[in-house]
C-alpha cells in the first residue's frame, strides 16, 4: 500500500505502519502522505478498533496510527488489546482531540505517542521513529499538558519515609535505586532511548535494559511514561530537563 517514499534513507530502517480511522476521506489522506515520505511503508488500513486489532494480529505492524473516537471498538479499547496481545507493536493516537478525558486514558492504555490531526507528515513520521527508538512520540502541547499534571500532583507520589530513619537524605536515591539506576532513570525522563543512555554512560544496551527492568521493577512502574512521572515528582529530574542526580 505504500508509495515512493517506503524506501528508507541510508541506513534507516523502514517502519511498518497500519493506519485507523473509521473517516475514509481522513484515512485515505493519511495513507497518501505517509506513502510519500522516507522510512515509512504503509501495510494495512483500519477503519476501526476490531479491525486495528485483527490488521496487528494479521501484520505484524512496527506502529499503528490509532484514531480514538470509532465505531465498534474505540482506539483506547483497540491500543490496550493491540499493546495486550501483540507487544511489539507501538501504538501513535492521532485524533482530533487533546482533552484530558482523551490523553489520559490513551496513554494509560499503552500508546506511547500522541499528536493531533493538525500534525504534519513530517511530525508523524517523526513520532514513529520515537516510539520506534524507545521514545515517547508526543506532541508539543500534549508534552506541555503532562508536565503540567505532574507538577500540579507531587504528593501522589512522593519520597516514602520510614518512622524510625526520619527522612531520607537528599542525596541518595529513593526506593533503593542504586546510583547508576537513578542515573539512567534520568536520562529516560530526559527522553534518551536505550542506544543514546548506552552512548551517553559508555555501557552497553543489554546493561542499559538491565538498569532499566531493575528500576521499573523497585518503582513499580510497567512502562517509560509512569517512570517518566516518578522522575518528576521525585525530583530526578527538573522540569527544565535538567538531572539532578
Amino acid at each position: 500500500m505504500s508509495g515512493p517514499g517506503a524506501d528508507a534513507a541510508a541506513g534507516e530502517r523502514v517502519a511498518r505502519v497500519v493506519v485507523a480511522d473509521d473517516q475514509a476521506m481522513v484515512r485515505e489522506g493519511i495513507v497518501l502522505v505517509l506513502g510519500l515520505l522516507p522510512g515509512i511503508e504503509v501495510v494495512g488500513s483500519a477503519r476501526d478498533g476490531e479491525e486495528a486489532v485483527a490488521l496487528t494480529a494479521a501484520l505484524a505492524p512496527d506502529v499503528v496510527l490509532m484514531d480514538l473516537r470509532m465505531p465498534r471498538c474505540d482506539g483506547v479499547e483497540a491500543t490496550r488489546r493491540i499493546r495486550a496481545e501483540h507487544p511489539g507493536t507501538e501504538v501513535v493516537v492521532l485524533t482530533t482531540y487533546a482533552d484530558d478525558d482523551s490523553l489520559f486514558p490513551a496513554l494509560r492504555a499503552g500508546a506511547r505517542g500522541y499528536l493531533t490531526k493538525d500534525a504534519g507528515g513530517e511530525e508523524i513520521v517523526r513520532a514513529v521513529r520515537d516510539v520506534l527508538d524507545g521514545r515517547a512520540g508526543l506532541d508539543p502541547a500534549v508534552q506541555r499538558r503532562l508536565l503540567e499534571r505532574l507538577l500540579d500532583q507531587p504528593e501522589r507520589h512522593a519520597p516514602r519515609r520510614s518512622a524510625s530513619t526520619g527522612p531520607r537524605d537528599a542525596a541518595a536515591p529513593p526506593d533503593g535505586l542504586t546510583e547508576r539506576e537513578a542515573e539512567v532513570l534520568a536520562l529516560v525522563a530526559d527522553g534518551l532511548s536505550n542506544q543514546e543512555i548506552s552512548a551517553r554512560l559508555r555501557i552497553s544496551t543489554a546493561t542499559v535494559k538491565t538498569h532499566i527492568n531493575n528500576l521499573f521493577a523497585k518503582i513499580g512502574v510497567r512502562d517509560r511514561a509512569q517512570a517518566v512521572r516518578y522522575a518528576y515528582q521525585q525530583g530526578l529530574v527538573r522540569p527544565s530537563g535538567d538531572s539532578v542526580t
